[in-house]
């Protein structure tokens, strides 16, 4: 009798599931130790087991499978403008907000929690990127928010709390109908994007003018974040000049305001979540700030969603490491796992130094931010924090490209990981500002803060004579930062090579030295275009055993 069994499947990687994100990297506990977060070890190993079961890691993927969809009316024909989302998306973020991600470190501002709460956002956006968009922008808003009088807006005694709340609900309601609460930001307009001296929208004062008064708004926003969220921090113009408005969702003891949802944007990445247009037919909303500094306020809050641009770069980048060094244990070719292979684990130690400099330059951003009532942590938060997002967010780009060709054709394929991976990357690098404003950010802190340059310098001083490459990059960078004349068209080299100095300056001082000497020699000693340009003494056995345990062999 014939038999139709026509193969045996073989070869072929299991899912990596079931594993704990935070005791599996080994550099990630080091950093939180070293910048003053030792205390939440405890708590990052519970939420990092939490992120690697089988049922978080689905419900990542199902929640972009299942984006968003916007109901403009209800059935009777009324406007609600309601964003629907799939449930996968609200356990995502009941298990955000029980952890605190988007308030905990402002409400309780312990030393650590900055560091803690950055560790924590650095592994869950390894599982799911879309749910930082709400977190992040929650986050920023919160420290603007504690400190605006009471007006028309009682900030201390109803949003503060439900900001602070660590129980999610979704629901459409208005606040005093809420469990919790969720912040936005609209900003951007069609005719200005980082122009944001070109806003059009304008808003008049309902009576007084003024900090805390009522205005109603006119006008649009071609991005609007988080267009479900309960409130928006929202720039117009005023007699004053452009002007930061709280717009909730819901007019206190009122109906709906008038915020029109057109349409939802068909994004690359980040299905998941939901950005909009959206117009103000009349809005409500009340001036947070004083008159006319509304693009200072809304810089101060966009600051702090860079950074959290970086963690999600250094997130993404760790995940697909992972996948690319779980696939390369799993898989065999010509008679042996990829991971024997010298070619082979030379790519995937490059891009293991590229993850490891992206975290530890992350935290070490964040406890800069934890210390800043001191003036040189204050100036290390405004220099760093652009020139890592631009540098960390790039190479993110091309890293995980390069980890899904670990894959080969499998790492193409929709079912598995690496595809909403890689949608995922560059949306880092443009949101928040792209790469030429960062850069020219950069050059603007050197210029303009001057406890920057000798904070920086003594970040560098730790890691001085200890490698004699790391101090000759120092020096170029002084000398290409001496020439004023042409600092703006050097303002990339400038920003970057910032980054990765400073990166260089951490691994130096607290990396192995394998790790150190090969990330010294390969980003600042030799000109690499491509990740697996390592030099033939690079110990790539004890790069990849620290990155990822289960690589030991």
């Amino acid at each position: 009798m014939s038999s139709f069994a026509t193969h045996t499947v073989q070869n072929q990687v299991p899912p990596l599931e079931d594993y704990s994100l935070y005791d599996t990297d080994p550099a990630l506990g080091e950093a939180v130790r070293r910048e003053g977060a030792e205390n939440w070890a405890g708590d990052l190993s519970a939420h990092g087991a939490w992120l690697g079961r089988a049922q978080t890691l689905a419900a990542g993927a199902e929640a972009n499978r299942c984006p968003p969809r916007l109901l403009a009316y209800d059935r009777g024909g009324h406007r609600i403008d309601h964003v629907e989302f799939h449930p996968a998306w609200n356990l995502l973020m009941s298990g955000i907000l029980a952890r605190g991600l988007h308030s905990r470190a402002w409400a309780q501002p312990v030393p650590g929690a900055q560091v803690s709460r950055a560790a924590a956002y650095l592994m869950q956006g390894q599982v799911e990127a879309g749910t930082l968009c709400p977190t992040t922008m929650t986050f920023a808003a919160v420290p603007l928010l504690q400190r605006e009088p009471s007006g028309a807006i009682d900030f201390a005694g109803q949003w503060l709390p439900a900001l602070y709340s660590r129980e999610f609900d979704g629901g459409d309601a208005p606040l005093s109908a809420k469990r919790s609460a969720l912040i936005g930001m609209g900003l951007t307009e069609k005719q200005g994007g980082s122009d944001l001296r070109a806003v059009s929208t304008r808003a008049v004062p309902l009576g007084t003018p003024g900090r805390g008064n009522a205005y109603e708004l006119v006008g649009h926003k071609w991005f609007f974040s988080v267009p479900q969220a309960d409130a928006h921090l929202v720039l117009a113009q005023t007699d004053d000049g452009l002007s930061c408005f709280f717009v909730p969702r819901w007019i206190p003891d009122g109906p709906r305001n008038a915020i029109r949802v057109r349409r939802l944007k068909d994004k690359l990445g980040n299905r998941s979540n939901a950005s909009a247009e959206v117009e103000f037919e009349g809005a409500w909303g009340v001036m947070v700030g004083e008159p006319g500094r509304g693009l200072a306020v809304l810089l101060e809050m966009a600051a702090t969603t860079r950074l959290d641009c970086v963690l999600g770069s250094a997130a993404l980048l760790r995940q697909a490491l992972v996948q690319s060094l779980h696939h390369a244990g799993h898989r065999s070719a010509f008679g042996r796992p990829l991971i024997e292979q010298a070619l082979m684990r030379n790519v995937l130690a490059d891009l293991a130094l590229e993850s490891e400099a992206a975290m530890a330059l992350a935290l070490r951003l964040a406890r800069a931010v934890d210390a800043r009532a001191d003036a040189s942590s204050r100036a290390l938060v405004r220099v760093g924090t652009p020139a890592a997002k631009l540098w960390i967010c790039k190479r993110a780009v091309h890293a995980v490209a390069e980890c899904m060709e670990v894959w080969g054709g499998n790492g193409y394929v929709e079912e598995g990981p690496m595809p909403r991976i890689y949608r995922e990357t560059p949306v880092n690098s443009i949101w928040e500002g792209s790469g030429n404003v960062m850069a020219l950010d950069v050059l603007r802190a050197l210029q303009r803060e001057p406890e920057a340059l000798p904070a920086l310098e003594q970040e560098f001083a730790h890691a001085a004579g200890r490698h004699r490459a790391f101090d000759e990059a120092v020096a170029r960078w002084r000398s290409l930062l001496a020439d004023g004349g042409q600092a703006e068209f050097h303002a990339r080299r400038i920003a970057a090579g910032l980054a990765r100095l400073w990166q260089a300056a951490l691994l130096i001082q607290h990396a192995p030295e394998p790790v150190a000497q090969a990330f010294v020699a390969s980003r600042l000693q030799a000109d690499g275009g491509i990740f697996g340009e390592l030099a033939a003494g690079a110990d790539t056995r004890a790069i990849l055993s620290r990155a990822w345990p289960a690589a030991a062999c």
